[in-house]
């Protein structure tokens, strides 16, 4: 089964799916981009995938060159070519070609590029144990919610966790948690969840919304406001959500155990949630 490639328009061996190099994509970070899981083949909150992604076009002015029908029809017959039960679907829309000028150009095609690769889940040990994290100064731009491709800061975050040997790198900034490098952030104190709301300076995920809405459907109190720091250490649990994590419990941040040191039932019941809702 083959990673599939598609550069505007069209299905292309993955050799020569190529942009030129005056994309503004490149030569600026001039983009945005959506990923989107399947489960069984079928690709996960597709709708809200999509209209996060108009959104963002919306916010840098980008035009969609693609009518909805027209994503859902490429994305559908990319997944039937890979023929991946579990796939991960990433989509980058840039302004386009011209020449090299911060102004937007006068006349410029925008530029899609869609790939789809096999998903390997995480390992049920991890899910069971939970993983580490570690905090990082939040040094993105004022407008995280809008995926952008401009990544330089997460990648640092995710260089620094990566040298530290755990599996997250949670932002801060002005003392208050934001979100993780590649995924929300949540904790739980006296048994309501607190994640930080959404706004500019958060990514509003996708399966964040979903985890959200298993939670009050389980009848389980959250607050939408930043955490301190030292409430994050002192929470009674620790959780990340994403598209690529799904739950995933935290055990321990900055070297320092979060309570019993093992993912905790608030965690444990949305991970079953989420499994039953996924299939």
């Amino acid at each position: 089964m083959p990673d599939i490639a598609f550069v505007n328009g069209r299905f292309l061996p993955w050799d020569q799916a190529t942009v030129p190099i005056e994309d503004r994509g490149f030569q600026f970070g001039d983009g945005v981009y959506e990923v989107i899981r399947t489960y069984k083949g079928t690709p996960f909150e597709l709708e809200a995938h999509l209209n996060r992604l108009d959104r963002s076009a919306k916010e840098l002015h980008l035009s969609q060159p693609y009518s909805r029908s027209q994503w859902i029809a490429f994305i559908q017959q990319g997944l039937s070519q890979a023929r991946y039960q579990a796939a991960k679907v990433y989509i980058q829309l840039t302004r386009g070609v011209a020449p090299r000028d911060h102004a937007f150009p006068l006349r410029a095609t925008p530029t899609v590029v869609m790939t789809i690769r096999e998903l390997t889940p995480l390992a049920e040990e991890i899910r069971k144990d939970g993983v580490t994290a570690r905090t990082y100064e939040d040094l993105r731009w004022g407008r995280c919610d809008i995926k952008s491709v401009n990544l330089l800061a997460n990648v640092l975050a995710r260089e620094e966790a990566k040298t530290a040997g755990v599996f997250e790198a949670i932002l801060v900034k002005d003392g208050q948690v934001t979100e993780g490098s590649v995924s929300n952030v949540m904790a739980v104190g006296a048994g309501t969840i607190v994640t930080a709301p959404e706004g500019p300076r958060i990514l509003s995920g996708v399966t964040r919304t979903v985890v959200l809405g298993l939670a009050r459907k389980e009848g389980i109190p959250v607050q939408e406001r930043f955490l301190s720091l030292d409430e994050l250490y002192e929470a009674d649990e620790v959780f990340l959500t994403g598209t690529t994590v799904e739950v995933l419990g935290v055990v321990r941040v900055d070297g320092k155990t979060i309570n019993s040191g093992h993912p905790g039932p608030i965690a444990s019941r949305l991970a079953s949630a989420w499994a039953a809702l996924t299939g």
